[in-house]
């Protein structure tokens, strides 16, 4: 599985009007782009705990995770016209904005249901 992960900031009084445009495009890429197994799309939560929250020098409000079966997935949504729509937004709705892709282990799983045993031979692989 490949998750295309996006942490992204809207810029400072962004228009509603703007803000609704993205989200229905993001909506509309989930819809249409047939590659796509899981999109979602969150706010940030804080916990106010010491540690890795208050050590980030850099705020992301939101997060999407794009989910696909492989790499091939992601090449077609990349390519797709409603991803380029998202794109277009994020060039002008964004004051910063992070995109990185992985390749997730489903194996890990595993250790949520007791088993120690987990085969993980290509994770730390190039």
């Amino acid at each position: 599985m490949i998750v295309h992960v996006v942490l992204f900031q809207p810029r400072e009084n962004l228009p509603e009007e703007t803000k609704a445009r993205l989200l229905d495009d993001m909506r509309q890429a989930a819809a249409t782009i047939p590659s796509i197994s899981r999109f979602r799309v969150g706010r940030r939560v804080k916990h106010g705990l010491p540690g890795y929250e208050t050590s980030m020098h850099d705020n992301y409000g939101f997060a999407a995770l794009i989910e696909f079966e492989d790499a091939g997935g992601l090449t077609t949504y990349l390519q797709h016209p409603s991803h380029q729509a998202i794109g277009a937004h994020f060039t002008i709705s964004a004051q910063r904005a992070l995109a990185y892709d992985f390749e997730i282990v489903e194996e890990l799983t595993a250790a949520a249901a007791g088993n120690s045993q987990i085969s993980t031979p290509n994770l730390l692989r190039p």
